[in-house]
């Protein structure tokens, strides 16, 4: 929006924010209804020989895929300005991030973004979750655990010419319009994805589909407020274009572990003037929402403590883990699975892989520990 002064920058600046908070609620809301959960649906295979809650989850990620390339068709935002589309793979960090954020999740009985929905339900534990997870997160982005996670794993990378996301390497390889490329990839991968998802009869209820493309939509709708609406081409002051209401200062979807550590370092410091508010940390908001609105209208909402000391160890460790590897993964389930792999980026798809890699190996820790006990 070229010409804007400063007073109309504000005021768009507030609209992305409530719009982004709007979404998130939604998010949290049928999150909340639908049992939607990527920890969950690794188990229910692992333990139950069930696909429907990764059917579910799959749908969710064709229904984005579809979406974001669908915009990216129509000019309405521009693929190459997302985290997720530069031109290394850090693929050590998103491998072992993802296993370590996997690991954790299963001890903390549910990713970043179920943690959140657990609290807008009145667990206790999730709060306590909530607060380890960001504080570790805030220390791997740029505390002590920053400096190890750049100077090793985050060191171990490989270039691809023309972007990580798969569109633009392919299109720069054979010299294809990207958008072309794009639109054509996501109707292929998201198209199977939603055939697969479909084709199992259990799967196909009301509450499935709308976790499925409920979810979906929300996550096109977060990359649409973030790269259309945010999108200011030049700011009055700067005379640059800039993405408004951002941590990372480009066009973002939903992701949980950074915005959890941003979340708190904003309530920490609430009264500094350069403190501002971003997308990610009302989205940590919203989703606690919307989730307590559905808690409370289907009367599920309970207060929710620790049973034991090792529940509340296993619920610490996996908080912990979950910060140290939602950040060196470069996102979550959600930062990495739905609005990741959306765009078809490389990293977020080796991310998903240590993710569940690291989901099986916490599941079977813990059958070890129930035969231990």
């Amino acid at each position: 929006m070229p010409g804007m002064d400063i007073a109309a920058l504000q005021q768009q600046n507030n609209l992305v924010l409530w719009a982004a908070f709007a979404a998130a609620t939604v998010f949290g809301f049928i999150a909340q209804r639908t049992h939607f959960c990527t920890m969950g649906a690794v188990s229910d295979i692992v333990n139950m020989g069930s696909w429907t809650r990764m059917r579910m989850w799959a749908t969710a990620v064709a229904v984005a895929m579809i979406g974001f390339h669908s915009m990216a068709w129509l000019g309405w935002i521009d693929p190459a300005q997302t985290i997720y589309a530069t031109g290394r793979v850090i693929w050590l960090s998103a491998l072992l991030g993802g296993v370590l954020f996997g690991f954790g999740m299963v001890l903390a009985s549910g990713c970043g973004s179920k943690t959140l929905v657990r609290i807008g339900g009145g667990s206790l534990k999730a709060l306590t979750v909530f607060f380890v997870m960001g504080f570790t997160a805030y220390a791997t982005l740029s505390g002590v655990l920053a400096v190890l996670r750049v100077n090793t794993v985050d060191a171990v990378t490989f270039a691809m010419p023309g972007g990580a996301a798969l569109p633009a390497w392919l299109a720069h390889v054979a010299g294809l319009n990207a958008g072309f490329v794009g639109m054509g990839l996501s109707l292929l991968v998201g198209g199977a994805l939603l055939v697969w998802a479909l084709s199992g009869r259990d799967f196909r209820t009301p509450g499935n589909l709308l976790g499925g493309i409920g979810l979906g939509l929300t996550v096109t709708a977060m990359w649409w407020i973030s790269g259309r609406l945010g999108f200011v081409a030049e700011h009055p002051e700067t005379l640059e274009s800039v993405y408004l209401a951002t941590d990372t200062g480009r066009m973002e979807s939903f992701s949980f572990t950074a915005p959890m550590a941003y979340a708190q370092d904003w309530l920490i410091r609430f009264s500094d003037a350069s403190n501002l508010l971003t997308t990610g940390v009302v989205a940590v908001a919203g989703v606690v929402l919307g989730s307590f609105v559905q808690s409370l209208l289907d009367k599920s909402f309970h207060w929710e403590g620790f049973r034991s000391t090792q529940d509340t160890a296993l619920h610490l460790s996996g908080a912990a883990l979950m910060g140290v590897g939602g950040v060196t993964a470069l996102g979550c389930t959600v930062g990495q699975g739905l609005s990741g792999l959306s765009t078809l980026s490389l990293t977020s798809v080796i991310a998903v892989m240590g993710i569940v890699l690291g989901a099986v190996l916490g599941l079977r820790f813990q059958m070890w520990l129930l035969e231990r006990g």
